[in-house]
């Protein structure tokens, strides 16, 4: 039988492992870019790789220094690649906005947004490893280097 969780653990959990994009594009349009920036190293790439071979094949005699030449230009240059990044925790964005808000804004709406960070931080620490289970540990240590010292910020 299936526990029933209090709203709060339903909050906790909704934090940790819903997410959102935060890479700054439309979340729609990563169906094609991921797909297009994927290609666009491989293309470059293989161009590479070919212009380099074409040097040693143009040549009829086949020198032996020429080929090693080709060799260091092929071994010379790291491949491109592209990598995507992770969508940020539900935990981090609503943090980050009411942090951005809380340092942005002037007077009244500044301290509403100061008090709203520190009643989220008091139920939840999404960069907790305890609240957190899933957050890998490479994010939290970006995310920690990121955020804003909470004296700039009146949490604390």
């Amino acid at each position: 039988m299936v526990r029933r969780r209090t709203p709060q653990e339903k909050k906790r959990l909704s934090y940790v492992r819903d997410h959102r994009n935060n890479y700054g594009e439309n979340d729609k349009s990563s169906r094609k870019n991921i797909r297009r920036n994927k290609r666009f190293p491989n293309r470059a790439n293989r161009r590479h790789a070919q212009t380099a071979l074409a040097a040693l094949l143009g040549s009829r005699d086949r020198d032996d220094g020429r080929a090693d030449g080709v060799e260091e230009r092929m071994n010379g240059r790291r491949p491109k690649r592209w990598r995507k990044f992770p969508d940020a925790p539900l935990g981090a964005v609503v943090d980050g906005a009411l942090q951005q808000r809380a340092t942005a804004g002037t007077g009244a709406e500044a301290e509403r947004a100061a008090a709203r960070l520190r009643s989220v931080r008091r139920r939840f620490d999404w960069t907790a490893r305890s609240d957190n289970p899933l957050l890998p540990p490479f994010v939290v240590r970006g995310v920690r280097w990121s955020l804003v010292d909470d004296d700039e910020t009146d949490c604390g």
